[in-house]
């Protein structure tokens, strides 16, 4: 089973980015299955700088779109003007039109602007006045917020929520990590020599080739159960949508392609479950984070046990 340029992706990030590999390996599982990553963290922790290392790993486009209060929707998708010289209106393409978009503190837009990636994200397509135009595969969206900032900010609704198949977050570096991160930016920064060590047409074989990692349906049971629990727990006032379940199976896949086996294991589940489902979740008063939630439902619902690979 063919991953080697996934692999090559994650080494170089890994040139820029200290210690942080599992969540690298969490982001390129979503590209491989054309989702989309929220990174959630506060400001310094690498995000702008991750989502840069991976656009220059791959030779496709890159693009990024500050968000602020005053940006419109036809500064995301683009808008059609006047050409005097010709005599016609042209299309003038908006940033979405990469492979690599990094929507920078996406919560400061105004819901318009936010809600113009809806399309953009699900369909991969672009709709102005009337006409659709296609997005090129692989587009790629890495969106980040500050969980703490909220002044002039304006929070995702559900909505778009759900068209992240992940939320992450990198979190501080230990005293090690740091140390070696004063070490490798001690005179340049190492993204400025970082080039490309695979193109998009490899990444389009791999979202193809992750499809053939196989699921046994014991664990297809165990994905669905996961789901089903969080419709039936109290604190939650609105559960994990089919869209979910389809998003952690398509996600548990991905991450064992990446991990070069061709079969899912229960700890693939258990894995990806946090960062797939957790944002999904509609919450009562009882609990601030998902991610507690869904670690109580995870220790609740049975794991399948090893019988299941003998049958």
């Amino acid at each position: 089973m063919s991953r080697e340029s996934l692999k090559a992706i994650g080494d170089n990030i890994e040139k820029v980015i200290v210690g942080k590999r599992e969540a690298v390996d969490l982001i390129l599982t979503a590209m491989v299955v054309q989702g989309h990553v929220l990174l959630e963290d506060v400001p310094g922790t690498g995000k702008t700088k991750l989502a840069k290392a991976l656009a220059r790993s791959v030779e496709g486009k890159f693009s990024r779109i500050q968000f602020t209060p005053d940006l419109l929707p036809s500064d995301v998708t683009g808008l059609n003007y006047y050409n005097q010289k010709e005599g016609e209106f042209r299309f003038k393409p908006g940033p979405v039109f990469c492979h690599v978009l990094l929507a920078d503190e996406i919560n400061r837009a105004a819901p318009r602007t936010q809600s113009s990636l809806l399309e953009c994200m699900e369909e991969k397509q672009v709709t102005t006045e009337g006409e659709t135009r296609k997005l090129e595969a692989p587009f790629f969206v890495i969106a980040t917020q500050n969980p703490i900032e909220n002044a002039g900010t304006f929070p995702l609704p559900e909505a778009q929520m759900d068209r992240f198949l992940m939320r992450l977050s990198l979190g501080m570096p230990n005293r090690e990590e740091e140390l070696q991160i004063l070490d490798r930016f001690e005179r340049d920064d190492p993204l400025d020599d970082l080039e490309a060590v695979t193109s998009v047409e490899e990444l389009r074989k791999d979202q193809e080739a992750y499809k053939g990692t196989y699921v046994h349906p014991e664990l297809k049971g165990y994905i669905t159960d996961i789901c089903e629990r969080t419709r039936n727990t109290g604190e939650i006032l609105g559960g994990v949508s089919p869209r979910g379940t389809i998003a952690l199976y398509q996600a548990v896949r991905a991450w064992a392609y990446l991990q070069g086996r061709a079969y899912v294991v229960p700890e693939d589940v258990k894995k990806l479950a946090l960062p797939v489902l957790s944002h999904r979740l509609i919450l009562g008063g009882g609990f601030q984070k998902g991610e507690e939630l869904m670690a109580r439902i995870l220790e609740e619902v049975p794991v399948p046990t090893e019988e299941w690979g003998k049958r």
